[in-house]
């Protein structure tokens, strides 16, 4: 899932004289880009993507995006890179492989931890692609007269489809970008540039047959084989989604807090993914498998502690505890009603509401009524008293 807002760097123009073969300078830059640490490098033309953009058309039309207003505002700006800067020529498609070190989905049987998507778990990988694309356009710059703009995937920027132009890999039926080198595993960065650089001939899809990313998806947020509705990801509703999770796929979210790897780890393609080689990317021991017990206490402090180099950290306390609580009501273990029973008396609705939904999960039929009893006397925001009211906010047992 993309974030908002815009990251956009320009680098001025030089007086260096750029070298007379563009080739050479095309296999200079593919050399600096590896040494700066990006594992794959590709070039493709501004107005390569026409199809894409006619489908992102059609995706924003059907309310696909959700709440993601920053999606469909001035999408003229996201179909051709021309639309968000006219003088482009070149637009190099850059990617650094995050790929995990153990099976993302063994968490998932772990009831009573928390699933954090693979890229999650290490630090954010925002700031750390970002100076590496400044620098690699500094370096450009320096060697050729030109300008350019640097963006990372903030920016209205169709990352994936000008990546399949440039050849590091194909959208896949999931809508993510399938690398045959590093599987799903893939970070990707633009730079923009007034120069015109040889191009890359587009990947072509090898996903065949192939359906077992569409079968896998928990919540059935692939209506057909290349188009996502974003609005049953488990991605939108755990990490975009700012209001309570609609009771239909609280179930199906298990134990995941952030975001949800299934369709990319189930690809075939990730048999030829490598680990990722980058160290600050790679998981953190501490958010790998986390106790759902534990991250309910964290109070605001404790998270931003806790995740602050971390993507995490954008959804705030309150968003983070909400996911926390659905996967306590959803573990099964009845002594993490303790949790949910403290957090009724939390500040903020949106947790109390996620606490009354776990405990009807966990606790018996007759004390769960005595305490929504209790609870609709004195609970002040109807939001919440709405979900000790509903009907499917009652234990199994009774």
């Amino acid at each position: 899932m993309a974030g908002t807002g815009p990251a956009v760097t320009s680098v001025e123009t030089t007086a260096i004289k750029p070298p007379a073969d563009m080739d050479r300078l095309r296999a200079a830059l593919e050399e600096q880009a590896r040494a700066l640490g990006f594992d794959c490098i590709g070039v493709t033309a501004p107005g390569t993507i026409e199809h894409a953009g006619k489908y992102f058309l059609e995706f924003i039309a059907a309310g696909g995006h959700g709440d993601m207003d920053w999606l469909a505002a001035q999408p003229e700006r996201r179909v051709d890179p021309r639309g968000l800067w006219s003088d482009v020529r070149s637009v190099i498609m850059l990617g650094v492989n995050y790929g995990p070190d153990s099976d993302p989905l063994a968490i998932l049987k772990q009831r009573t931890r928390a699933a954090i998507s693979v890229y999650a778990q290490g630090d954010d990988y925002h700031d750390l692609i970002k100076k590496r694309l400044k620098a690699l356009a500094r370096w450009l710059v320096a060697t050729a007269p030109s300008d350019v703009k640097v963006f990372v995937d903030t920016a209205a920027v169709m990352e994936k489809p000008l990546a399949q132009a440039a050849r590091l890999g194909w959208q896949g039926k999931h809508t993510n970008l399938v690398s045959r080198e590093f599987g799903s595993w893939l970070f990707l960065g633009a730079i923009y540039t007034t120069l015109e650089l040889p191009r890359d001939v587009a990947e072509i899809d090898h996903c065949g047959s192939c359906q077992a990313c569409l079968e896998i998806c928990p919540t059935a947020a692939f209506p057909a084989p290349y188009k996502l509705d974003a609005r049953r990801c488990i991605s939108y509703l755990t990490i975009e989604n700012k209001g309570p999770i609609p009771r239909e796929f609280r179930k199906a979210i298990g134990n995941r807090i952030y975001g949800c790897d299934d369709c990319l780890a189930a690809c075939p393609w990730n048999k030829f993914a490598q680990e990722g080689r980058e160290a600050r990317l790679a998981a953190r021991d501490e958010l790998r498998a986390p106790a759902l017990a534990e991250l309910a206490r964290l109070d605001d402090t404790a998270f931003r502690a806790l995740f602050a180099k971390s993507p995490v950290k954008r959804i705030g306390r309150d968003r983070f505890l909400r996911n926390v609580l659905i996967a306590i009501g959803n573990s099964g273990d009845a002594t993490l009603a303790d949790e949910a029973r403290r957090l009724l008396d939390d500040a903020s609705p949106l947790v109390r509401g996620a606490a009354v939904w776990a405990l009807g999960q966990l606790v018996e039929g007759e004390e769960f009524a005595e305490m929504r009893l209790h609870a609709l006397e004195r609970e002040p925001d109807e939001s919440v008293r709405e979900e000790w009211r509903a009907d499917s906010a009652v234990s199994p047992s009774s």
